[in-house]
């Protein structure tokens, strides 16, 4: 199941930035260049780097500038992420380009690249919230709300995969079809962003 890989690869993305658990720290991929191993890796890498950089900003005390630096960097790793994203699902357009659609094929609500980047945040906030059933710094009642948090959490990447390895067979067999459509992020272009045109 491909999930099962996905997930796998998540997991090592995260425990590798673990390692060093520092936004500067730069990504080592395992993985062979071009292939989906590295291309899922490095998304994951990615969604990791930002998560820590959405609690740094979020420190009351930050220095406004500091602020503003960190808002431009999350704003160029989410175009990354969106881009990875694109990525992931040119491959599987690639690997499906010959299957013979179905009559009364359906189109699903998300490609299948959209629902694996749900997959990838998922995966951190099993990290993170597992991270918190570990405190020995927080209250009986902190662990255990969080050790429920947790359980649906793991119930959620269970049916989460389920769902994209059926769409996946879908796709496969011609009982779904993907249609992309690219992200079309107005106020990155400056053609399109009235504040950067007008200038």
């Amino acid at each position: 199941m491909f999930t099962e890989k996905a997930n796998s690869i998540f997991r090592r993305a995260i425990a590798d930035y673990h390692l060093h658990d520092n936004v500067e720290t730069p990504i080592s991929n395992p993985y062979t260049d071009g292939t989906i191993e590295a291309t899922l890796y490095h998304k994951c890498w990615i969604d990791t780097v930002q998560w820590h950089f959405e609690d740094i900003i979020r420190d009351p005390n930050i220095d406004p500038a500091e602020a503003l630096v960190l808002k431009r960097r999350i704003d160029k790793s989410n175009q990354d992420r969106t881009d990875m994203v694109e990525d992931i699902d040119t491959y599987f357009r690639t690997l499906y380009k010959d299957v013979t659609v179905q009559s009364g094929a359906t189109i699903n609500t998300e490609s299948p690249a959209w629902a694996i980047d749900r997959l990838s945040i998922l995966a951190l906030k099993l990290w993170h919230m597992n991270e918190q059933t570990e405190r020995t710094d927080a209250t009986p009642d902190h662990i255990a709300t969080c050790r429920g948090k947790l359980a649906v959490l793991l119930e959620q990447q269970q049916d989460l995969s389920t769902a994209i390895d059926q769409l996946l067979d879908d796709i496969a067999a011609g009982r779904k079809y993907m249609k992309v459509y690219r992200q079309m992020k107005m106020y990155n272009d400056p053609s399109t962003n009235p504040v950067l045109y007008k200038k």
